[in-house]
């Protein structure tokens, strides 16, 4: 398979840049924990890297990928056919799948305690649970982060059950409702899983949407948000 890999990347290299000469390719699929490529230039020659999960793709898909990847090291424009061709198969149902039973057997997802120095994320998500959703919500595992991340405030992990919330909240001046508001979005993902629609992933929907108006303190959070 490498050989092969080998034989498109330089097919589609030349199509790129046809008056450059083609450099040595040293092209390897890893068992990463997700969708990951990497291409880097060293000393001369190309390394790739590619997630174990597009081994067996079609071909027309391997020509996708090896066409972007060169395309975005040397700064060309991706074609849309291609860029689209690759979009759809990694949306697919099945890869989709196949990408999140990865992540659940071979990521690790690093777990501190829901009870911070002054905010506990359990008793919050009850709250919000018995306010907004009728205490139906199943509670996944709750945590706050490793550092005081500014960048990723919270995200829901699907394939760990898992949401995270920003340490840079859990300080005595945070008001209750910036942390109430990120972790009610967040809840909405627990109800709102994301979906795929010709090709492309929905993760706000507009049921999603509608419903994360209805937060009342929806403005007061989000200016709070924007100073951070």
């Amino acid at each position: 398979m490498p050989e092969a890999l080998i034989r498109i990347f330089e097919e589609q290299y030349r199509e790129l840049r046809p008056r450059a000469p083609i450099p040595p390719l040293d092209v390897r699929f890893r068992r990463f924990t997700s969708l990951n490529t990497t291409i880097r230039l060293r000393e001369g020659r190309l390394h790739v890297r590619l997630s174990d999960l597009l081994e067996h793709a079609p071909e027309t898909v391997h020509h996708a990928i090896a066409h972007i990847l060169l395309a975005k090291l040397y700064k060309k424009p991706i074609a849309a056919s291609h860029a689209d061709r690759y979009r759809r198969h990694v949306s697919s149902e099945a890869m989709t799948k196949q990408a999140e039973h990865i992540r659940q057997t071979r990521g690790r997802k690093r777990i501190t305690q829901p009870e911070g120095h002054y905010y506990d994320l359990n008793e919050v998500f009850e709250s919000l649970n018995t306010r907004f959703f009728h205490g139906l919500l199943g509670r996944p595992t709750l945590t706050w982060s490793a550092h005081h991340a500014r960048r990723m405030l919270g995200h829901y992990d699907a394939a760990h059950n898992t949401i995270v919330v920003s340490r840079v909240f859990d300080r005595p001046d945070t008001p209750r409702c910036a942390i109430e508001y990120l972790l009610y979005h967040e809840m909405l993902h627990l109800k709102h899983p994301v979906r795929v629609k010709a090709g492309r992933r929905c993760v706000h929907s507009k049921a999603f949407q509608a419903e994360e108006r209805l937060f009342p303190e929806l403005e007061e959070a989000k200016a709070y948000l924007k100073l951070l």
